[in-house]
């Protein structure tokens, strides 16, 4: 099911008659029923595009902190790697 929202905001815009002219023929050209409606699914479309990207951005150098810092920090080991640890030890002695 679709969210409805309510449209009371308006954006105003100026721009070339040239650039106006190609955006009316994409619309024809896409189906969309109204130049408005064309304009504001692509541009909400590209809006999504860009803030989906700039979240991926932000998670991986969040990932990447993360990683640098359990590799590089001077954090001690606790204990269970230690005994994770001893007992692979003691597993791969004997191969």
């Amino acid at each position: 099911m679709k969210a409805q929202y309510n449209k009371d905001e308006r954006i105003e815009i100026r721009i070339s008659s040239h650039d106006k002219r190609i955006f009316q023929k994409a619309q024809k050209l896409s189906g969309d029923k109204s130049f408005s409606s064309f304009i504001v699914r692509v541009v909400k479309k590209q809006a999504e595009e860009i803030v989906a990207k700039n979240d991926r951005i932000i998670a991986s150098e969040r990932d990447r902190d993360i990683f640098f810092e359990a590799v590089f920090g001077d954090a001690k080991p606790n204990s269970n790697l230690i005994e994770a640890a001893k007992k692979y030890k003691s597993q791969t002695e004997s191969l």
